[in-house]
C-alpha cells in the first residue's frame, strides 16, 4: 500500500472530542503489564567503552501470536522520549485509548512492548553508581538495545509497529533505517528524522553545559543534587508547553505562581543530574537524514502545529518526507486540545490517523 506525501492537516471535530470524553472514562487498570529485565554481558557501545551487563528493563502487555510459519504477526514496539520510561504509556489518556478492549491496539489482539530505555527508568544508567564513569552512550547504542531485548530476549522476529513519541520517535526513524524488513509500520511521533541543529540543539547544549559548569555538579560525584536540574526542569517545561492549556490550568497570577512550585517540585523529585547529562547528551550524532531511502516500511509522521521542540515552520518535514517511499506527514492543527510536543501522549488527538495507517497495513 502507498502512502502519498502531503503534509496534512486535519479539522477538529465532533468525534474528536467524543474519543477525549472516553479517555477519561478509561485507565491503565484495563490492561495487565508484565515487568522483566534482559541483561546483555559484556556490551560494548559504539563509543568503545563497555560494560560487564547492560540491564533493560521492559514492561509487555498481551501475548505473542505467530503465523503458520512461526512468523510474528501482533507485536508492537513503542519508545518513550527523553527522560521517559515505557510506563509513561500506561496512562489513562494513552493506555486508555489504545490498549483498552477495543482500542486500536487492544491488548487482548496485540502484544506490546515498553522499555525502558538504557539510562532511564530501572534500565541501566549513571545512578546506579558508575556515575560520570557510566560509558557516554548515544542513540545508536539505544537503537540497538532495543533491537537485543526484542529479538534475543523476547523471541520476537517481526513487528508489526514500531511507534514512538519525541526521542522515540527520533529512534522510530532509526529502526526504519537498520532494519527495514523486521516491521510493517514506522509511526514516528513529535520528531525530526534530521541533525539536531539550532534552537533544538542549543537549549540541549545549554542544560549539558549548565550541569557540567555547576560546581556542586563536583564532576559527577555531588553530595545532592545540584541546582542545575531545577533551571532544566524550567527550560523543559517552556519547550513542552501549550499556552492554550497553562492558560486553563492557571488563569489568574496566583494559581500560576502556585502552579508553578508544584510543577517544578513533581518534575525534579526523581530527576539524577547525571542521568539528565547522559540522555540529554545522547542526541549528539543523531541524523537519519542521509539514509532516508533505506526505510521502506510504511511510515506515518505525526507532529502537532505547536510543538516548539519541532517547530513546523522549519518546513524540515515537508522536505525530507518526500524521499521515502511509502511515507505520510500528519501535522495536527493547534486547538483547544492539543498540548504542544506534549500531544504525542495524547492518542486521541491522532487515532484516526493510526486506524487508518493500520487498516492499509492488514
Amino acid at each position: 500500500m502507498r502512502f502519498p506525501y502531503a503534509p496534512f492537516i486535519p479539522r477538529i471535530c465532533a468525534g474528536l472530542l467524543l474519543a477525549f470524553a472516553a479517555t477519561s472514562m478509561l485507565s491503565a487498570e484495563d490492561v495487565a503489564p508484565v515487568e522483566h529485565d534482559y541483561v546483555i554481558h559484556d556490551y560494548r557501545f559504539v563509543s568503545g567503552a563497555s560494560l560487564p551487563e547492560v540491564r533493560i528493563h521492559y514492561t509487555t502487555l498481551g501475548q505473542v501470536q505467530r503465523d503458520a510459519k512461526g512468523v510474528v504477526r501482533n507485536a508492537v514496539l513503542i519508545l518513550h522520549g527523553t527522560g521517559g520510561t515505557g510506563h509513561q504509556f500506561l496512562i489513562p489518556n494513552f493506555a486508555g485509548v489504545l490498549f483498552a478492549r477495543g482500542g486500536l491496539l487492544d491488548t487482548t489482539r496485540y502484544f506490546i512492548i515498553l522499555p525502558d530505555n538504557v539510562g532511564h527508568g530501572q534500565s541501566s544508567k549513571p545512578s546506579d553508581g558508575l556515575h560520570a564513569h557510566f560509558p557516554n552512550y548515544d542513540y545508536d547504542d539505544m537503537v540497538d538495545l532495543q533491537h537485543r531485548l526484542v529479538r534475543d530476549g523476547l523471541g520476537i522476529n517481526h513487528l508489526l509497529l514500531v511507534m514512538g513519541t519525541s526521542m522515540g520517535g527520533m529512534q522510530t526513524w532509526m529502526w526504519g533505517e537498520r532494519w527495514p524488513d523486521f516491521m510493517d509500520g514506522l509511526v514516528p511521533l513529535a520528531s525530526l528524522p534530521t541533525q539536531i541543529a539550532g534552537r533544538n540543539r542549543v537549549w540541549r547544549k545549554m542544560i549539558i553545559d549548565d550541569i557540567r559548569n555547576e560546581p556542586e555538579w563536583n564532576h559527577g560525584e555531588y553530595a545532592h543534587q545540584p541546582r542545575c536540574i531545577v533551571d532544566a526542569a524550567h527550560l523543559l517545561m517552556l519547550l513542552g508547553s501549550a499556552p492554550l492549556q497553562w492558560q486553563k490550568e492557571a488563569p489568574t497570577r496566583d494559581e500560576a505562581d502556585r502552579w508553578l512550585a508544584t510543577q517544578v517540585s513533581s518534575r525534579t523529585a526523581k530527576v539524577d543530574a547525571n542521568d539528565m547529562l547522559y540522555y540529554i547528551d545522547a542526541s549528539r550524532s543523531y541524523d537519519p537524514s542521509p539514509a532516508l531511502e533505506r526505510i521502506t516500511a510504511p511510515l506515518l509522521a505525526i507532529n502537532s502545529a505547536d510543538d516548539e521542540i519541532n517547530p513546523p515552520e522549519l518546513g524540515i518535514m515537508e522536505k525530507l518526507i518526500p524521499r521515502l517511499k511509502h511515507g505520510r506527514y500528519v501535522l495536527i492543527p493547534i486547538s483547544d486540545q492539543t498540548r504542544g510536543h506534549g500531544s504525542h501522549s495524547w492518542p486521541a488527538l491522532w487515532q484516526a490517523y493510526l486506524k487508518e495507517f493500520l487498516s492499509a497495513l492488514r
